[in-house]
């Protein structure tokens, strides 16, 4: 089937806008990891990326990635822990403002004023107010230019029992937030469930 033509508009590495720029306002909407870690001195840190995802199932893995060495790297390198908590949209405005370049020295939940709680697996705490956290410890890491994709082993994940539903976490329970281009975030908004077709039902009508 043919269409009419569609023009459109070329971006290049190195041109302008910027390619990061055009990227992140087109893989979207991507989900934000809130990763809290802790320092070889003792310092807690905590910081949204919003390059994450799921790396494996069996080892379960997850995986979130640092644009230029930001203290969240650091400290995984010099722990091999941490904390990937829920971004709840309820928290908006302090988890953006746990992306503030704040010196190494101080710790966001102090300065943002975020509760946290003890993990139980890890050192790093976690955000008390999450609806959710994934307690990691390092698999690995990969560098890739001016950017790290830090690999977390899952050691232990805890869900709030406000965000069950018959024993499994629901979405507009957890509320999560993700980043969009620009300065833009979004909520889940609708939600549409649709059953995956086995390739044995794909010609059998009667299936």
């Amino acid at each position: 089937m043919s269409h009419p033509p569609n023009p459109r508009v070329r971006f290049e590495p190195g041109g302008r806008p910027s390619i990061y720029s055009i990227l992140t306002s087109i893989v979207v909407p991507r989900p934000i990891a809130w990763v809290s870690t802790r320092s070889a001195g003792g310092i807690d840190n905590l910081a949204p990326h919003s390059f994450y995802t799921v790396a494996c199932v069996n080892p379960p893995v997850v995986q979130f990635t640092s644009v230029g060495r930001k203290d969240s790297l650091r400290n995984v390198e010099e722990t091999r822990e941490f904390v990937v908590n829920v971004a709840p949209e309820p928290l908006f405005e302090q988890i953006n403002a746990t992306g503030t370049n704040f010196p190494i020295e101080q710790s966001e939940f102090d300065e943002v004023g975020i509760a946290l709680e003890p993990a139980e697996t890890v050192a790093p705490y976690r955000v008390a107010d999450s609806p959710a956290a994934i307690e990691c410890e390092l698999h690995s890491t990969v560098s890739m230019g001016d950017s790290t994709v830090v690999f977390g082993r899952v050691k232990l994940v805890v869900v709030s029992e406000s965000a069950l539903r018959n024993g499994r976490p629901a979405i507009e329970l957890l509320a999560p937030l993700s980043r969009l281009g620009g300065n833009q975030w979004a909520t889940v908004g609708d939600v549409h469930a649709i059953r995956r077709i086995p390739y044995a039902e794909w010609d059998d009508p009667s299936a």
